[in-house]
């Protein structure tokens, strides 16, 4: 089983990754004043799709290890 990487090595990179795809965002899915008013919210909608991705990866880089050692006890304890 391969350790994970420890989280002080995993966040600087997620909070990287997040900053330049919002601004990338952000500056390239702004229109013009002729775009009609039902285009939505498009920005809104990206940002909490990407703040929610980055919610479970840092979970899962946390909690990664203990749900993986729960799963396994679990599955040991089950008789065939």
């Amino acid at each position: 089983m391969k350790p994970h990487p420890p989280i002080h090595r995993i966040l600087p990179a997620l909070h990287l990754i997040v900053a330049l795809t919002l601004t990338r965002l952000v500056h390239g899915v702004r229109g013009t004043d002729d775009d009609p008013p039902e285009r939505g919210d498009v920005p809104g909608w990206v940002m909490i799709t990407l703040m929610s991705a980055v919610l479970v990866a840092a979970l899962l880089a946390l909690a990664g290890p203990a749900l993986e050692n729960l799963f396994n006890d679990a599955i040991s304890r089950v008789s065939p």
